[in-house]
């Protein structure tokens, strides 16, 4: 790659779409398959998703989950047990119905979803209430046939993934479960990837096929759009009574089991690249870069040996203390295009050395989010960069939160809901009757929809502690108690908003 093509040409603000997909080639994120709505993943991108993986799945095994793995095919017979997930994906399934040139006897399913493949053994497995709670998880890729343009992690056929499933004795099992992995998929949002979110549940409408209850996290975007982060479901007990998932309790009695499941998957790349990256290409919190630190020496040929020296000592103090770091010694770049070079893909701190600094025992921090630059003394080097590297993850976490904290307003009837989404995007938060009806009218002139609705006060997931819980957006309940739409008495407030 030449100069001239190092660079991002579109801009973030007035063509986010083609910035979008220039930011992920050229920053080595990902390419575009031969078979449309597929991606091919490059290590760097690779390695985000690796990040997001090992956070969660540490997470999930402190609470109990163990990683297993079933068949990407799912028979059709077992799909069809569970009405709902049929009906609820059936225009997406792509189907298997020849094993080389033989005709199969049963068409087998690329699993859109791995409910009808993972319960019938949950039923197998579970015997006695000393079996639960049972928590299963598997990272995997799912199919699904949507006929939509590709977005690199934002929306392809092919999805990497992971999925939770987990059986309880009871209601109240299922739902802490429920608010648990929520909690979680928060946590990886405002603690790993600096992305703010709001969370709540979908409305009865938008709830996965078969579930209960659907919880999500919603992420907003610079372009106004929300981004359904993560999903856990309350499934009740009807993937259970499709299944046979019982167990007998201490008396010997036969009871139904409570089931969970939920999921996120690489769609938080998505949110990740277009929350924080900007005309430069890629932005990364350190939380998740796959190279933290980035060190530049820069010398003439007779200051060389001595910069070098000592660009590896500090190269070798970093990794000793944990810090990800690569020292870029290359000769055939000149220290320009190194700059330029890393700050596309997204190094999160860089640290300049050169005869002046070797002389003075300093070092030179270049904050990748805003350019900002900060001598640093030598000995001190291993504190600060690790000050800085929390430094910079704040910066990008404010920066984003002051987007959501702007993009939430107000409407109280329907011409105020189409204009603030029409002229602004973000968040309109409305009275709604609960109506499906009432979000169509929206969808058909501006194709805007529910994204959200916040948790009741008495509902139990307001137990849960979050950061997005207790996010301050005072002045954004809407007025009166009548649904925008229609005019009904409403009972609830519901976030509209274009999506992703």
């Amino acid at each position: 790659m030449g100069e001239q093509e190092l660079g991002i040409t579109e801009s973030k603000e007035h063509s986010p779409g083609d910035w979008y997909a220039e930011v992920v080639q050229k920053a080595g994120l990902a390419d575009y398959a031969p078979m449309g709505g597929f991606i091919v993943t490059r290590p760097r991108g690779y390695a985000l998703w690796e990040g997001v993986q090992d956070h969660l799945d540490s997470w999930f095994e402190e609470t109990g989950v163990e990683n297993a793995y079933f068949p990407m095919m799912i028979p059709e017979s077992f799909l069809e047990r569970e009405k709902d997930i049929v009906e609820g994906f059936d225009p997406e399934v792509a189907w298997v119905t020849h094993g080389g040139h033989d005709e199969l006897e049963e068409p087998l399913a690329v699993r859109p979803t791995s409910e009808s493949i993972i319960a019938p053994f949950m039923s197998q497995w579970i015997r006695s209430h000393r079996d639960l709670p049972m928590r299963l998880n598997q990272w995997c890729s799912v199919v699904r046939w949507e006929a939509t343009e590709t977005k690199p992690f934002f929306r392809t056929k092919e999805f990497l993934w992971q999925e939770g499933h987990t059986a309880h004795r009871d209601e109240d099992g299922a739902w802490t479960e429920t608010v648990r992995r929520l909690d979680q998929y928060e946590r990886l949002y405002e603690d790993v990837l600096a992305v703010p979110v709001l969370r709540g549940r979908k409305p009865e409408h938008d709830k996965f096929p078969g579930a209960h209850v659907t919880t999500t996290v919603e992420a907003l975007m610079p372009d106004g759009k929300s981004v359904q982060g993560a999903t856990s479901h309350n499934l009740g007990t009807s993937f259970a009574e499709a299944f046979d998932i019982t167990y007998a309790d201490e008396d010997e009695e036969t009871r139904t089991a409570h089931t969970t499941s939920w999921g996120l998957s690489w769609r938080a790349l998505g949110a990740l690249i277009m929350t924080h990256s900007d005309d430069q290409g890629l932005v990364l919190p350190p939380t998740i870069a796959p190279k933290q630190v980035v060190i530049v020496p820069i010398w003439q040929e007779d200051t060389k040996e001595d910069v070098l020296q000592y660009a590896s000592g500090i190269a070798a103090d970093l990794e000793e203390a944990g810090v990800r770091v690569h020292l870029d010694d290359r000769d055939g770049r000149n220290p320009g295009f190194k700059f330029n070079e890393w700050e596309l893909n997204g190094v999160p701190l860089r640290i300049e050395v050169g005869p002046n600094e070797v002389a003075d025992e300093e070092t030179t921090f270049v904050h990748r989010p805003d350019g900002s630059d900060h001598v640093v003394d030598r000995e001190s080097l291993v504190d600060e960069t690790n000050a800085h590297l929390d430094e910079i993850y704040e910066k990008l976490y404010e920066d984003a939160a002051e987007n959501l904290a702007e993009n939430v307003r107000t409407a109280a009837e329907t011409s105020e809901l189409l204009g603030t989404i029409g002229k602004h995007g973000g968040y309109v938060v409305t009275p709604w009757c609960g109506d499906e009806a009432c979000e169509t009218v929206i969808k058909d002139e501006i194709a805007a929809e529910i994204v959200m609705v916040p948790f009741a006060e008495d509902d139990r997931a307001e137990r849960a502690a979050g950061r997005a819980a207790d996010r301050d957006l005072s002045g954004v309940e809407p007025e009166g108690d009548h649904c925008a739409v229609c005019g009904d008495e409403a009972d609830r407030v519901a976030y509209f908003a274009k999506s992703y």
